[in-house]
């Protein structure tokens, strides 16, 4: 009994809640960061916030720039093509530690329901075809599911898409 009596003060003391709060990596991400990069923004605003972007392609008058948007302890790509100063379109291969399930309904509370969805096996594709552009957004699923990239893509543009030479050229570099 006296043993009991010993024990039980530790036993509550360890069955305590823990009262510590525990956040997805990317909880604090917000989609604003990158309508830094939507199509139709001037270089010059996204040059004056990230510096300078390295070329990575000049394809038929329009330049592909890589920029690097810093979140916590990580650097992630977006890659943006421009033409006269202006954005035509932006390409973002996100970190895999983000949370699927919190991007994406990031992008559904800004942009709203998407108009196109496609799973094929773990693999899931949605579109927001809005008017003037068209968001684009991959995910998938292994023990967790995580973003693979954000697109978005002015529709009028006068040069292929980033994610349209990337599909054309099979992920090759000239």
């Amino acid at each position: 009994m006296s043993k009991l009596i010993m024990i039980l003060p530790w036993l509550i003391i360890i069955f305590q809640p823990l009262n510590a709060k525990v956040e997805a990596p990317n909880y604090n991400f917000s989609v604003d960061t990158l309508q830094d990069f939507i199509p139709g923004t001037a270089i010059e605003s996204i040059e004056k916030k990230y510096g300078k972007g390295s070329l990575e392609r000049n394809f038929r008058g329009a330049q592909t720039q890589k920029f690097f948007v810093s979140h916590i302890r990580y650097k992630f790509p977006v890659l943006v093509q421009v033409a006269e100063g202006k954005v035509l379109d932006m390409y973002a291969k996100l970190p895999s530690y983000f949370l699927h399930d919190i991007f994406l309904q990031s992008l559904v509370n800004r942009i709203g329901k998407q108009t196109t969805y496609k799973k094929t096996g773990e693999h899931a594709h949605y579109v927001w075809d809005n008017q003037e552009v068209k968001h684009i957004y991959d995910g998938a699923c292994t023990i967790t599911c995580f973003p693979i990239f954000y697109a978005v893509e002015k529709k009028d543009s006068p040069a292929p898409s980033i994610l349209m030479q990337m599909k054309n050229t099979g992920g090759k570099r000239d």
